[in-house]
């Protein structure tokens, strides 16, 4: 029942892939990118009624886009497709698996929760207005304690951080830090790599001043970069500005593979 993904799957999967949100979806912007990162996989009663996809970084399988036809709900479709994926993982030697849930989807979390994941943290996304700025006081880092930063979002997906991918991300110049007084908020910067013009941000904030300066120089570097959308992801909630938005929160799940 549970397959490979094929291209011809997609306009049939893609009709229960509509009001996933209030906003609608994204699976029909990701697919053929999903498809071609191998494990998309589609589980099938003579035609697909639901999808999940999988991402391996390092020691652990990141799980996405379940989704499950309506009509086809309360089948534990949606577990299947987890557990198929976990399987995989274990056969190559992932420790880990994790997902995300948005905090108001109780149904899927029941899900999670019935398969052994644990709640790990809850992050918060926002959106922010790129915008012309000049003032604004941060650095880039040219080091960063690894152990103090387990996770950093990549296309959204939160993606083990080590000393390797450290040492990348500062000579790329995506660690910003910003310190007042003694306290320092961090910002790691990532492209999508679904969406175009798109900067993704793992913001952890020290404070509310050193967040601010890195949310003004956020917001320059976007204008001088050409890019169309900022979307910031914290596990702290963040202070209300007329530019910054709160879409959504979501809980990080995390799954010890045995």
């Amino acid at each position: 029942m549970i397959r490979n993904a094929k291209p011809s799957d997609k306009s049939q999967v893609l009709k229960f892939c509509q009001n996933t949100f209030s906003w609608g979806d994204y699976v029909e912007h990701v697919w053929d990118y999903w498809l071609n990162e191998d494990l998309l996989f589609v589980y099938e009663k003579q035609f697909p009624v639901g999808i999940c996809h999988a991402f391996f970084s390092k020691n652990q399988i990141w799980i996405e886009g379940i989704r499950v036809d309506s009509n086809f709900r309360k089948q534990k479709i949606a577990s299947e497709l987890v557990s198929h994926v976990e399987s995989i993982g274990q056969k190559n030697n992932a420790l880990f698996s994790f997902m995300l849930i948005d905090v108001e989807n109780s149904i899927s979390l029941s899900m999670a929760k019935s398969l052994k994941y644990q709640l790990l943290e809850i992050w918060n996304f926002y959106s922010l207005e790129p915008k012309k700025n000049s003032n604004f006081d941060i650095i880039f880092a040219k080091s960063l304690d690894a152990s103090l930063y387990p996770h950093y979002v990549k296309s959204w997906r939160w993606l083990p951080i080590d000393n390797t991918i450290v040492s990348e991300l500062v000579q790329q110049n995506k660690i910003i830090q910003s310190q007042i007084n003694g306290e320092v908020s961090t910002a790691i910067l990532s492209d999508s790599e679904h969406f175009d013009n798109t900067l993704i941000v793992t913001l952890f904030s020290g404070s509310e001043k050193t967040s601010l300066q890195i949310i003004l120089f956020l917001q320059n570097y976007a204008i001088e970069n050409n890019y169309n959308r900022i979307q910031i992801l914290s596990t702290e909630k963040l202070f209300d500005l007329e530019f910054l938005d709160h879409k959504l929160s979501f809980h990080l799940l995390r799954k010890t593979l045995d």
